[in-house]
């Protein structure tokens, strides 16, 4: 233990279960405790006790598991060991193209073929929608900022709900047909109104930005 704190800032947590709920477990999964041999898993489990002594009173967090489910537990880790200033939830705002298939690892996908075309004007197709007079006009049509308003809103108990059940990062998703304008102009302004909520990290990524 000595060696494993020494040169570095380690904290060590040591978790525990009395010994009914270390029984009830070892009957679920059908498997004999390692250290029982002969006996029953109760002498196991006294003789882990016995081994693990030193390192329980080294321990610098100790934690009683035997009420706990596997998300009760990992809720309480995570709280004992994030740093306060750390994002709850880190978001990857993806923007895609629907002609290349929809991103694998996405959790929420929206649509935003609803909204016209800038393809089918001249003077933007060769754009994309990280220049200004794409974006402007993208996110200037009708139900554009309704969209927004709506969407950013109501991912907002969604992202809530995910630190609150430990999920650490969550991958939306924005499709329109190539992913090179209002998909791309829909993810910039949705990560700007998602980085303004607490508790959230936000990256984006432009999958099909560079393919034709």
């Amino acid at each position: 233990m000595q060696q494993l704190k020494k040169g570095a800032q380690v904290r060590v947590l040591f978790l525990e279960a009395n010994d009914a709920a270390l029984v009830r477990r070892f009957e679920q999964v059908r498997r004999p405790h390692p250290l029982q041999g002969d006996g029953t898993i109760l002498d196991g489990i006294s003789e882990e006790r016995v081994r693990t002594a030193g390192i329980r009173e080294q321990a610098d967090i100790v934690v009683d598991t035997s009420e706990f489910n596997i998300h009760q537990l990992a809720n309480v880790t995570t709280e004992l060991f994030s740093e306060a200033d750390q994002p709850g939830v880190r978001v990857t705002l993806t923007s895609f193209g629907y002609k290349y298939g929809l991103p694998a690892d996405a959790d929420i996908v929206a649509d935003a073929r609803f909204l016209p075309n800038p393809y089918w004007i001249p003077e933007l197709r060769p754009g994309t929608g990280l220049d200004a007079d794409v974006s402007e006009f993208v996110l200037g049509q009708e139900g554009a900022a309704e969209f927004i308003d709506g969407y950013s809103a109501a991912l907002a108990p969604v992202l809530t709900g995910y630190r609150r059940e430990n999920k650490r990062h969550a991958t939306i998703a924005v499709g329109c047909t190539g992913g090179r304008h209002r998909s791309v102009a829909v993810v910039e302004e949705l990560a700007r109104r998602l980085r303004e909520q607490p508790g959230v990290s936000v990256s984006v990524k432009h999958r099909d930005l560079g393919r034709e």
